[in-house]
């Protein structure tokens, strides 16, 4: 007997059907981009906005979608507010707040009970404070907690949907389907006045409001601040709201808060609501329910300085009240996932070391490496670590059984069958390092002074020539790291030519120097009139041209006194392949790419002077540090210093008189310096330079006085 009337007092309190969540994996990508990109460490609440609509279908309720454009944007210029559109009457946009936590222990630590309650503070003050009568939209505010695992690609979150509870609960009067209700003329009356509702922008996406009934059947959908006026015309009045359930015995999440708005609001202790369900875009009666709620009068109730208590974590897909997570990396194409991956690691780097740090700058340059051996392997390996997406790499060599274990591009399988072009394989490899690399292969010998060339090869080597200058015009940044000391000179002079970014890196056995070319000598603006430092002096060398300050920088070859000439010709095994200490390379070659990353990052580009560790022009050191001219490191000695060169005004490869000549002349002056060497020194002077010396003498005061003087010839 007890059991059966506890079971009828069950019956008779109003159950709701909970809110659903459904988040779109746009919103995942979305929340990662503005985490990357925006908010880093911040973990500050963030404004976010949430869609739903009412029930649409008669087995699937209605959901409370997160989309892409839910959360605000990224641009620095806008507020942390998200830009809704409203009038879709498919979208109804309800206010929620989002909390991220920067680790899984944080999120797994956040006092989520205090988080929902506080939350229902905000929607009981808009109730006490009438906003929610301006804003019913306001009623359904919701919260989610969250991390974001960017490494992994996979999302831990949970939503709460606050509801103060009625203490004693509503109690359930009547309900049935809508259709059932209202009378035949009423149901015409009310489908027709709720479609003209649904159809106009300023009401679509409102989702709660009266149906006014007059004595005639005659209804209109009206906002809840007309309330007063319904009554005033003796007409009947439902509290509708737009019902994402599609349960027949229940109605949905959104009546809780309305039942505690229209108590508090009217005083209403019988409340007749009505759950509008649609088919297909129109109202659809035989779906909605219509009900009538009792509402106790208690003095619990009335108080209205005691916030009641709230509920609403919303239970995961297997019932518990616990969170959700998803991996978005299964449904991710592996070239976005490995782009993401690559760029989570650089914009990592931005949160707290480097805000000023240019993604689109180093992802956009376009790199040339000539010489795809021992440093162009690494030199490639550490502009993709840095987000350069742009190489090209060339060399005419082709891959032998010596090379993987040093060339760190290179396979076994690349060396059989007579070894493939070293370009080719290393362009494969690196597309399989990195699918969304940018990279392209040419195959193809650098001419070379001091290797003469046969009538019958003239053309084949001119069009070498044509070819190589059109690439270095093509790309930003040159990196020279071929294997001879000739092979870099007729790039060097196209670089000078082009006033291109070009990186050197050379090895001995086991010491290496890695520079930085300067600008060009024509057409550049680093001759100023403005007094510059004397870098050369500040280091305690000595240039010949030392009185003049503001030089450009030196190029490879500007601290040779002869032309470059054939190192290749009668040489040992030893000499012929590159032997050196096996850590040498990887350490010559990442300082090649440093180099380039602390130039593509200076305000004064190519033209930025030599910088020095703790010296007086350190004061406007840039985020990534100083920006020297020359390395030069030994690993006998596990040392390293930067130095200064300053440009030679006779210097084979880069003066003005070389460049000049190039202009002028054009490939019949190539022609002749490949196949006359000597031809550059007498051009540049090294050869009256080198006579000038041969007869210079010294005169040397003998200690003793006993000796006639002595000379010493230079």
């Amino acid at each position: 007997m007890l059991s059966s009337m506890a079971d009828q007092v069950k019956e008779l309190i109003l159950q709701f059907a909970p809110f659903q969540s459904s988040v779109d994996e746009g919103f995942w990508h979305r929340l990662s981009s503005l985490k990357l990109n925006k908010l880093g460490i911040d973990d500050s609440p963030i404004p976010i906005t949430g869609f739903y609509a009412p029930c649409s279908h008669r087995q699937v309720s209605n959901h409370l979608t997160l989309l892409a454009e839910s959360l605000p944007p990224e641009s620095s210029e806008q507020s942390l507010t998200p830009a809704i559109s409203r009038g879709n009457r498919n979208r109804c946009p309800v206010p929620g707040i989002l909390y991220n936590t920067n680790t899984l222990e944080g999120f797994q630590a956040l006092d989520k009970q205090s988080l929902l309650k506080a939350e229902a503070k905000k929607i009981w003050e808009d109730i006490l404070s009438g906003e929610a009568e301006k804003d019913s939209s306001l009623l359904l505010r919701f919260l989610v907690v969250s991390f974001a695992d960017l490494k992994n690609w996979s999302f831990h979150y949970w939503f709460a949907f606050p509801a103060l509870i009625l203490d004693p609960p509503a109690t359930v009067v009547d309900l049935k389907p809508a259709a059932q209700w209202f009378s035949a003329q009423e149901v015409e009356s009310v489908t027709t006045a709720c479609n003209e509702w649904r159809s106009m922008c300023s009401s679509t996406d409102v989702p709660f409001f009266l149906v006014s009934i007059s004595s005639n059947s005659a209804v209109t959908v009206r906002h809840l601040a007309e309330f007063e006026a319904c009554q005033r015309d003796g007409n009947k009045v439902l509290f509708g709201f737009y019902d994402p359930c599609h349960l027949p015995n229940n109605p949905g999440w959104p009546l809780r808060n309305f039942l505690w708005f229209i108590f508090r609001r009217w005083s209403l202790q019988k409340v007749q609501f009505f759950c509008y369900r649609e088919n297909r875009g129109f109202a659809y009666l035989e779906l909605s329910l219509v009900g009538e709620a009792s509402i106790s009068n208690s003095q619990e109730s009335r108080d209205h300085q005691n916030m009641p208590n709230a509920v609403g974590w919303e239970l995961n897909n297997r019932g518990k009240k616990a969170p959700r997570c998803i991996s978005l990396a299964k449904t991710m194409d592996p070239t976005r996932l490995a782009i993401a991956a690559a760029d989570l690691n650089l914009k990592l780097m931005r949160w707290r070391q480097l805000p000023s740090l240019n993604l689109n700058v180093l992802s956009s340059t376009r790199c040339l490496l000539l010489g795809a051996g021992t440093l162009g392997c690494q030199v490639a390996r550490m502009l993709m670590a840095w987000g350069v997406r742009k190489i090209t790499l060339l060399d005419s060599g082709k891959v032998s059984m010596s090379n993987p274990l040093r060339q760190s591009l290179y396979t076994l399988d690349d060396c059989l069958n007579g070894g493939e072009f070293k370009a080719i394989a290393a362009v494969k490899s690196l597309r399989r390092i990195f699918p969304a690399v940018e990279a392209e292969s040419v195959v193809m010998a650098i001419p070379m002074p001091g290797h003469p060339v046969l009538s019958q090869e003239e053309n084949s080597v001119l069009e070498d020539c044509r070819h190589l200058n059109d690439l270095i015009d093509s790309h930003d940044a040159i990196f020279l790291l071929t294997d001879t000391r000739e092979s870099r000179w007729l790039p060097t002079l196209f670089c000078a030519n082009a006033n291109k970014i070009t990186i050197t890196a050379a090895l001995g056995f086991d010491s290496f120097l890695v520079m930085r070319h300067g600008a060009g000598p024509l057409g550049s603006s680093h001759e100023t009139n403005e007094a510059l430092n004397d870098l050369s002096a500040e280091i305690g060398t000595v240039s010949l041209t030392d009185n003049i300050r503001g030089q450009r920088l030196g190029c490879y070859f500007c601290n040779d006194v002869v032309a470059p000439v054939d190192s290749t010709t009668n040489r040992t095994l030893d000499q012929q392949c590159t032997v050196t200490r096996p850590g040498l390379a990887p350490i010559a070659s990442s300082l090649a790419v440093e180099l380039l990353v602390g130039i593509l990052h200076h305000p004064s580009g190519i033209l930025a002077k030599a910088e020095f560790a703790n010296s007086n022009d350190s004061g406007d050191e840039q985020p990534l540090g100083i920006l020297p001219h020359q390395i030069r490191g030994s690993l006998s000695q596990f040392s390293q210093m930067t130095l200064v060169g300053h440009a030679s005004t006779s210097c084979t490869a880069c003066c003005s008189t070389v460049v000049s000549e190039y202009r002028k002349r054009g490939l019949d002056f190539i022609l002749e310096a490949i196949n006359h060497p000597t031809y550059l020194e007498d051009l540049t002077g090294l050869t009256e330079l080198m006579k000038s010396a041969g007869s210079f003498e010294l005169d040397w005061d003998n200690e003793t006085g006993d000796e006639d003087d002595e000379f010493a010839e230079i």
